[in-house]
């Protein structure tokens, strides 16, 4: 069988998981929507006691955030129901809770998904990589920024302040009617969802509970879009030898995670499962990854290895792995001092 028909009879066997189930997802909501607000409220409660044992509360919130926003995010991909209007709206409602415009985000996701791994179309939606010859190419402060970027302070800790807070509340150049409209009904209705729950509890515990609750489930977002597409044996190639399959299954972690974990992250540690179709509801993520045989020999990444993509921070082309600063410095070096000829 050619590379081609293996790859088309790969994307048949996914296929058959791409239906979405209204009592399903209709269950998820019920699931992830109802501990959240139960969480929040206990948050509340317990800042009466202390700070310290509300933190109890609120990382447990913190994960089931993260679960709404993989509800937002199948939405985006219409994946969630059958219906694109319910999915629109129950979308843009598990936006206003994540801060995510709908549509916005829609976009810039179906992008990435149409451009994950290929070197001549990346920045949008993406994580901003530069491979080592670029870096070593450009300018000094092009590398400062790109090093100030891939600082795990940054990009973990301030990254979700910058992302969530000040770009998602901006429309993009370009956007549609449509799209600058949902961006300013989902900024409408934060602030005033905000200005209700900071008059009925006082700003003070609003910013405690769901100020905490923001930035580890920011945080935590970051590090599942990070670390799914940043491991050693990537897959980044130039457009002409670009596939979207391989890209799918060599350029996307199967990122096993506990069974905890693995509920409160929606399954999306199946990430080349979704970027195989991301019309699979993330409740059939396992299921067709199970029923796919081929699917076993894709990367996979556990809690514990996935804690060493930390120190990847460039892609080099000619071994076709990240590396860190260190390592790419050292490449550079050699690389210059092979092509110096000896004087005649």
């Amino acid at each position: 069988m050619t590379l081609q028909n293996s790859m088309k009879n790969l994307k048949k066997q996914i296929a058959p998981f791409e239906q979405s189930q209204t009592t399903k997802s209709v269950w998820q909501i019920i699931n992830t929507l109802g501990p959240f607000i139960i969480l929040w409220i206990l948050a509340y409660v317990s800042l009466s006691v202390s700070y310290w044992l509300a933190l109890i509360p609120i990382v447990l919130a913190a994960g089931f955030l993260t679960r709404i926003f993989i509800i937002f995010h199948d939405c985006t991909h219409h994946s969630f129901f059958k219906n694109r209007r319910l999915n629109r709206a129950v979308g843009t409602a598990m936006g206003v809770l994540t801060l995510f415009p709908f549509d916005q985000w829609g976009y810039e996701h179906s992008v990435h998904h149409a451009t994950s791994g290929n070197l001549d179309k990346r920045g949008t939606g993406d994580i901003w990589t530069l491979t080592v010859d670029e870096y070593a190419a450009a300018p000094w402060k092009t590398r400062i920024a790109y090093r100030i970027y891939r600082n795990p302070f940054v990009m973990f800790g301030i990254g979700p302040i910058y992302v969530f807070l000040l770009k998602n509340r901006f429309n993009r150049k370009g956007a549609r009617k449509k799209e600058r409209n949902n961006l300013y009904l989902t900024n409408i209705i934060i602030v005033a969802l905000v200005a209700l729950l900071c008059w009925a509890i006082g700003w003070q515990a609003f910013l405690l509970v769901q100020g905490s609750i923001f930035m580890i489930s920011g945080s935590i977002g970051i590090w599942l879009f990070y670390v799914q597409h940043t491991f050693e044996d990537s897959y980044f190639v130039a457009d002409k030898e670009w596939e979207y399959v391989l890209a799918a299954v060599e350029g996307s972690s199967f990122y096993k995670l506990p069974k905890l974990l693995q509920f409160l992250t929606g399954n999306i540690g199946y990430h080349h499962v979704h970027h195989l179709s991301p019309r699979v509801p993330n409740y059939k993520l396992e299921e067709a990854h199970k029923n796919t045989p081929p699917l076993e020999k894709v990367p996979t990444i556990s809690l514990a290895t996935s804690i060493r993509s930390i120190r990847f921070r460039l892609w080099d082309e000619e071994s076709k792995n990240f590396v860190s600063f260190r390592e790419a410095r050292k490449l550079v070096k050699h690389n210059m001092s092979s092509q110096m000829k000896p004087e005649l």
